[in-house]
């Protein structure tokens, strides 16, 4: 009689496992399915073959707004590895369609985007508005950008270029890469708790990589120079050089009245959101810009407690992916692009 209870215990054990296991899994799947109409779409720009997605609100023919995305640093593909879906599906509930395409040797796009310029980024993405603009489910007039971080030197060239543009979500942008750039070292060692020769021998290496890349020295003179490259690699090495003097100041300027949504981050180590306030202001219309502010969020937006917690960030990202980011912050850009009205000569 024991070893059969023992064996009844084991089954039910195994039910209930079973059981608990069936619905974590449709937990999972009802947190990730999204209310859209997802439609993978291809652009063919300069000879290359971009692969993208276009997120449409799950009911109705349009013609609908549309959100056009600009990735910030690395090798990202059109979803962003599904981090960008709560972000359509806020904008769908809003009326608009998403774009997005994967970077040149991402997710089946052809191309290297560790080869590109800023200004190659910026007229892929006009090359994406204007391949937009050709589709009867999209309505022209209330087409506008959303970028991050490394977006901040795209946004404004594209804007400056198209006044067309509804509005531009400029999230976490960078303004000025060298001084960003130093920004970011010295915010990342003092939240590492670095020493004070620790951080002097890091401003060090750095004098000595900006002296390289003005004499656009070789990816093995800089090995040389600088010995531990740490990421560094050839071609990241090429596109710093290619990219190093990027400054959004003068585009700001040239982009006159188009509205834009400036989002910033309370917990930003990679970008001075203090100066990019401050040279947004001085750059736009006071008109035309709108600022907010999400004090317990990261670069990224996501939540700062979640995020510096391995096994949250984990487990919110697999539950409850919405979480991920900072309260509002979804709800606040579908508020924003609610709120524009079609600007006089957009058509």
């Amino acid at each position: 009689m024991p070893r059969r209870r023992a064996a009844r215990r084991m089954v039910w054990t195994l039910v209930g496992a079973l059981v608990v296991t069936a619905a974590l899994a449709g937990v999972v799947a009802w947190q990730n399915t999204y209310a859209l109409r997802e439609e993978k779409v291809s652009l063919r720009h300069e000879g290359k073959l971009l692969q993208g997605v276009l997120a449409l609100p799950e009911r109705g023919d349009g013609p609908f707004g549309l959100v056009v995305f600009v990735h910030g640093d690395g090798p990202v593909d059109a979803t962003h590895e599904t981090f960008y879906r709560p972000m359509w599906e806020a904008f769908a509930r809003a009326g608009y369609a998403s774009l997005s395409f994967s970077k040149p040797g991402i997710g089946g796009s052809q191309g290297d985007w560790l080869a590109q310029s800023m200004e190659d980024r910026a007229e892929e993405t006009r090359a994406a508005v204007a391949w937009a603009r050709g589709r009867p489910d999209i309505d022209g007039r209330r087409i506008g950008l959303w970028g991050a971080s490394q977006a901040g030197w795209v946004l404004p060239k594209v804007a400056a270029r198209d006044p067309r543009l509804q509005f531009v979500i400029a999230v976490s942008p960078a303004v000025n890469w060298l001084r960003q750039g130093r920004y970011n070292l010295l915010a990342e060692l003092d939240r590492d708790g670095a020493t004070a020769e620790e951080k002097e021998a890091a401003l060090r290496r750095r004098a000595t990589t900006l002296r390289l890349l003005e004499r656009e020295a070789s990816y093995s003179e800089y090995r040389r120079a600088v010995g531990d490259v740490d990421a560094m690699t050839p071609a990241r090495w090429s596109f710093v050089t290619r990219n190093y003097r990027s400054d959004a100041t003068a585009d700001l300027r040239a982009m006159g009245g188009t509205p834009v949504l400036l989002v910033l981050a309370g917990h930003d180590v990679n970008v001075d959101v203090a100066e990019t306030e401050a040279v947004y202001r001085e750059a736009l219309p006071p008109t035309s810009l709108k600022i907010t502010r999400y004090p317990g969020a990261t670069h990224s937006l996501v939540d700062h407690d979640v995020e510096r917690s391995q096994w949250r960030l984990t487990l919110t990202a697999v539950f409850a992916p919405r979480k991920l980011y900072a309260d509002g912050f979804l709800d606040g850009q579908a508020a924003y692009v609610t709120g524009l009205g079609i600007r006089k000569g957009t058509a």
